[in-house]
C-alpha cells in the first residue's frame, strides 16, 4: 500500500476527519503574519496528526486474500470455519472471535484497546506524547497546569473568559470540610501520606450525596452543572488533601491561605504556601510544569482503574480514590522514589560501573529507565532534566544529580541498555527536584496524584459520554479442577 499512488480523491479524503480535530485551534485563531517559529511550531503538531492519518490509511487501503479490504480473515482450522472480521481504526473487535468459540487472551492488556479516546496521544516508537493533538513540548514550555486541565477536560484550550472562570472555580474549592480536616488528624504520626490522601478522597463522597448515583440515580452525571461542580472540588480539593497529609506526616500546624486572583499559576503557588514552603515564581513553575507532564498518560493502569470503577456507576470520589491507590503501588506511581532510592544505594560515581555490570547479571534492577509504552527517550524525560537544572540554580544542586546524570551517559552508551531500548523516562530526574525542594521521599506519589487527578477526571467525563460505555467485565482461562465432590470434614486428610 505504501508504494501505491495516492489519487486527488484519496488525498482530499485524507483531509478530512482527525484533521480537523487537530488543527481546528489554528484555523479558529490564524496568525495575521506567521514567522518562521510559528510555521516549525505547526509543522510539529501536524507530524502528529500525519503519522495517524497514515496509518489509518494504510490499514484502510490494505486488502486481504479474498480482495475485501478493511477486514480480517481468519480460518479455524479445526473446523474450516472462516471468519471476516472488520478492521476500524486499526483494531479488531474481539468478540468476533465468539462466533468460532473463542476469546483472546492477553494478561496485562499489552495488545489491547479497551476504548476509544480523544485525550491523550502516545507513539512510543518516535517518544511523542500530545495532550488533544498539542506536543507535551508545547505546553510545557507554554501553558500552565490548570489550563492544560481545562484543555483536557473540555479538548480545546480556553479563551481568557473561559480560563478566568475556570480558575475561579477550581480554586474556591480548594477548602476542605473541618471534619475531613479532623479525620485527617487522627491519623498516625508517621501514617503513609498516600494513605491519608486516598481515605480522604474516599471519605468526601459522604459529603456530597447530591451527586452519588447510588443515592440519587444513574443519571445523576447528566447534569453538566452538577458534573462540573464534582470537576472543580477534586481538582482544587486534592491539592489541600495533600498539602494537609504533608503537615500532618511532618507534625506542623496546616496553614490556611486566602485564595485570591486568577493567575493559573496561584494553583501551585498557593500549594506551596500551604505546606509551609517557599513560593518563589519560579518554584512553582516547575511544579506546574511537572504537573503537567504527569497529568495524563493514555491508558494506563491508574486511569484504566478509573474507566474501570466508572463503568459500574460509582461516585466520581470513589472512583478516583480507587485511581489513586492503583497509583500508589510502586509498580506505577512509586517509580521515582525507587530512582532516589537507587541512587543512594550506589552512593558515588565510583560505583557505577560495579552496579551496571550488577544490572547486566539482574542482581538489580537499574529505576527510571525503559517503559512499557516508550522504546525511545521519554518526552517527558528530555524537560524534566533541564528543569532539574532550574531548579538548582534556587536551591543549590542536588548531589545525587551528579551521580545520576553519569549513570545516564554510561546507560546510553552501553549497547546492553541501548540494544533494549532502556532511555531514561520522566521518573528519572523528577525526584531528585522533589528532594531539592525538601520533600520526603513518601510524598513524592502524592505530587503525581495531584497532577493525575485532572487526567482521571478527562477520563471519567469522556465515559459518561461514551455511548459504548458499559460495565468492565473481563473473561479468564479456568484451568482448575471440574467435577469435585464435597467432602466431610471428618474423611478429609
Amino acid at each position: 500500500p505504501a508504494e501505491r499512488d495516492t489519487s486527488e480523491k484519496d488525498t482530499a479524503a485524507l483531509r478530512t476527519g482527525q484533521d480537523a480535530n487537530f488543527l481546528h485551534i489554528f484555523q479558529a485563531n490564524p496568525p495575521r503574519i506567521q514567522t518562521p517559529v510559528e510555521k516549525k511550531e505547526i509543522d510539529l503538531m501536524s507530524s502528529y496528526n500525519r503519522l495517524e492519518r497514515i496509518v489509518g490509511h494504510l490499514y484502510t487501503r490494505s486488502e486481504n486474500a479474498s480482495g475485501n479490504s478493511s477486514s480480517l480473515t481468519v480460518v479455524d482450522n479445526r473446523s474450516g470455519k472462516k471468519l471476516e472480521i472488520p478492521i476500524k481504526n486499526g483494531v479488531i473487535p474481539s468478540k468476533d472471535f465468539w462466533k468460532l468459540g473463542l476469546r483472546t487472551y492477553d494478561p496485562g492488556y499489552k495488545n489491547t484497546a479497551s476504548c476509544t479516546s480523544r485525550i491523550t496521544f502516545i507513539n512510543g516508537g518516535k517518544g511523542l506524547l500530545a495532550y488533544r493533538g498539542i506536543p507535551i513540548e508545547q505546553l510545557a514550555e507554554k501553558s500552565s497546569f490548570l489550563e492544560t486541565a481545562f484543555l483536557l477536560m473540555y479538548g480545546k484550550l480556553p479563551n481568557q473568559p473561559q480560563l478566568k472562570e475556570w480558575v475561579q472555580n477550581v480554586m474556591k474549592h480548594t477548602f476542605l470540610h473541618e471534619n475531613l480536616k479532623s479525620m485527617m488528624r487522627n491519623f498516625r504520626y508517621d501514617a503513609h501520606p498516600m494513605g491519608m490522601v486516598i481515605s480522604t478522597i474516599g471519605a468526601m463522597s459522604t459529603f456530597h450525596p447530591e451527586a452519588n448515583p447510588a443515592i440519587k440515580g444513574q443519571s445523576v452525571y447528566n447534569d453538566k452543572k452538577l458534573r462540573n461542580e464534582q470537576i472543580h472540588r477534586l481538582i482544587g480539593g486534592m491539592m489541600t488533601s495533600a498539602a494537609y497529609a504533608y503537615c500532618h506526616r511532618i507534625g506542623r500546624p496546616f496553614s490556611e491561605v486566602k485564595v485570591a486572583g486568577t493567575d493559573p499559576l496561584s494553583y501551585t503557588q498557593c500549594f506551596l504556601k500551604m505546606m509551609g514552603k517557599n513560593p518563589h515564581p519560579k518554584l512553582a513553575r516547575a511544579l506546574d510544569v511537572l504537573f503537567i507532564l504527569h497529568a495524563d498518560h493514555e491508558q494506563n493502569c491508574s486511569a484504566s482503574g478509573m474507566r474501570h470503577l466508572t463503568s459500574s456507576g460509582v461516585d466520581v470520589y470513589t472512583s478516583v480514590g480507587g485511581a489513586a491507590s492503583a497509583l500508589y503501588g510502586p509498580r506505577h506511581g512509586g517509580a521515582n522514589e525507587a530512582v532516589l532510592k537507587m541512587l543512594e544505594q550506589i552512593g558515588d560515581k565510583k560505583n557505577i560501573p560495579a552496579f551496571i555490570q550488577a544490572v547486566k547479571e539482574k542482581k538489580v534492577r537499574l529505576m527510571g529507565f525503559g517503559h512499557r509504552v516508550y522504546k525511545n527517550y521519554d518526552p517527558r524525560a528530555r524537560i524534566v532534566r533541564k528543569l532539574a537544572d532550574d531548579v538548582f540554580l534556587i536551591l543549590g544542586k542536588e548531589p545525587l544529580i551528579e551521580i545520576a546524570e553519569e549513570l545516564e551517559k554510561i546507560a546510553l552508551s552501553d549497547k546492553f541498555f541501548v540494544n533494549r531500548k532502556l532511555y531514561p523516562n520522566v521518573d528519572f530526574y523528577s525526584g531528585l527536584i522533589y528532594k531539592a525542594m525538601g520533600f520526603p521521599t513518601d510524598f513524592f506519589t502524592v505530587f503525581f496524584t495531584i497532577a493525575r487527578t485532572a487526567g482521571w477526571l478527562s477520563h471519567w467525563n469522556e465515559f459518561l459520554d461514551d455511548p459504548e460505555n458499559v460495565i468492565v467485565r473481563p473473561r479468564q482461562v479456568y484451568l482448575g479442577r471440574s467435577n469435585v465432590d464435597y467432602t466431610p470434614i471428618a474423611s478429609r486428610n
